[in-house]
């Protein structure tokens, strides 16, 4: 039986405080381009692994790096002039049993395959320049990778953090990014490029939502013709928002804009990493699709990290799964915060410790249900090699 604890949550709900900040920075934003990249990477290592050995061998490659280009950009013309720069990092077995994995070389065809896929206007050929500086893992690590049989063993001391449910002001920035990313949106307005990045302040019942967008130029001949596409948008921004909250919603588009002197967010690419903004492993969103400097969050990169025994990945991801699981099992709570801690070298279904707070209108709710919530935490404790397969499958996103 892991040591789980289940208590009261001594504090507020996010949802009764009178402010709270959220962001989400989109599937185009640097920040989320190389944790797209890092994670791909991992999966396909994993794949390759599989393939040739039957089982994934030791591999951390969350560890990456954007360096934005150049570009010049009008309503005429735009073209970018010094490519964008993706170096990916990290530790991954190069040779087993006799056998060479050419991991540089799945690493960089990744890259320039997830590219392709989430963008649409880059030339991901000629516009963007690859490196890969994947080395050979450390003995203890690796070794600590190879010892388990049944359960793998934890391969660092770190601990993971998760809560349900989302706050109507959480679900709006997400499915505000979400919608203008939507396939369906960019047929309905192609020129919204895919680098997005969505800010979310509520105050006490008012809701401001400061939208940043990389407008793709050839769709422009003038600043006026921009202008009007922004406030369509933003019209469409308010009437999804309809549907998510009733507190009043102001948007704001590009407020950097100088629209008196022609100055305004246009891109080649889409991107803003064409001319500048730089990108980094696990300085976007957590695991859970956002940014919540009001609730309790983990700094670590989980992008890129394998999925059978680091932690640093397996856990956030455990703990936003059963904190939805504990909210949707016992509608009586309210809100419920998950935090758990490994030690290195100790199965991963067995962490050092498990703490679930529990938030409810009635505080003898939570008392009735301590006992159900713990057997239910250690139940997915037991069973958490599925969601590391699902994790080796791709089900689980990571930012």
């Amino acid at each position: 039986m892991a040591n789980i604890r289940v208590s009261e949550n001594g504090s507020i709900p996010l949802y009764k405080q009178p402010v709270e900040y959220v962001e989400r920075k989109g599937i185009g934003h640097p920040d989320s381009l190389i944790d797209g990249i890092m994670d791909s990477v991992s999966l396909a290592l994993s794949k390759a692994y599989l393939d040739e050995f039957g089982e994934v061998l030791h591999h951390n490659v969350d560890k990456g790096l954007i360096i934005g280009g150049s570009s010049n950009v009008t309503f005429d013309s735009a073209e970018i002039i010094r490519p964008i720069e993706v170096i990916m990092t990290g530790r991954a077995i190069q040779n087993y049993n006799g056998v060479n994995i050419p991991v540089d070389q799945i690493a960089l065809d990744t890259a320039k395959e997830y590219l392709r896929k989430n963008t649409r206007f880059l030339d991901v050929d000629n516009e963007v320049t690859y490196m890969s500086k994947i080395v050979k893992g450390s003995a203890d690590l690796t070794n600590i990778f190879n010892r388990h049989t049944d359960m793998p063993l934890a391969n660092d001391t770190s601990f993971g953090v998760g809560f349900a449910p989302f706050t109507p002001t959480e679900r709006l920035v997400i499915e505000t990014e979400h919608m203008l990313n939507s396939a369906e949106y960019k047929d309905k307005k192609p020129a919204v490029g895919e680098d997005v990045k969505v800010m979310g302040v509520r105050d006490k019942k008012s809701i401001t939502l400061t939208v940043a967008i990389a407008f793709v130029s050839k769709y422009f001949s003038s600043v006026g013709e921009y202008e009007a596409y922004k406030n369509e948008i933003k019209e469409d921004i308010l009437n999804n928002a309809k549907k998510i909250t009733k507190d009043d919603v102001e948007v704001v588009i590009n407020n950097g804009d100088d629209i008196k002197n022609s100055v305004v967010y246009l891109t080649k690419s889409g991107l803003s990493c064409e001319s500048g903004d730089d990108g980094s492993v696990g300085r976007g969103n957590r695991v859970n699709g956002i940014i919540t400097p009001f609730r309790t969050m983990s700094l670590e990169a989980a992008a890129g990290k394998n999925s059978v025994n680091h932690i640093g990945k397996i856990y956030n991801i455990f703990a936003n799964e059963l904190a939805n699981d504990i909210i949707t099992s016992f509608p009586e709570i309210s809100e419920c915060n998950v935090n758990l801690v490994s030690q290195i070298g100790r199965p991963i279904n067995d962490p050092k410790h498990l703490n679930i707070s529990l938030s409810a209108e009635k505080p003898e709710d939570i008392e009735k249900v301590k006992k159900k919530v713990s057997d239910l935490a250690q139940e997915e404790l037991d069973n958490i090699i599925f969601l590391t397969k699902g994790m080796l499958a791709g089900e689980y996103k990571v930012f």
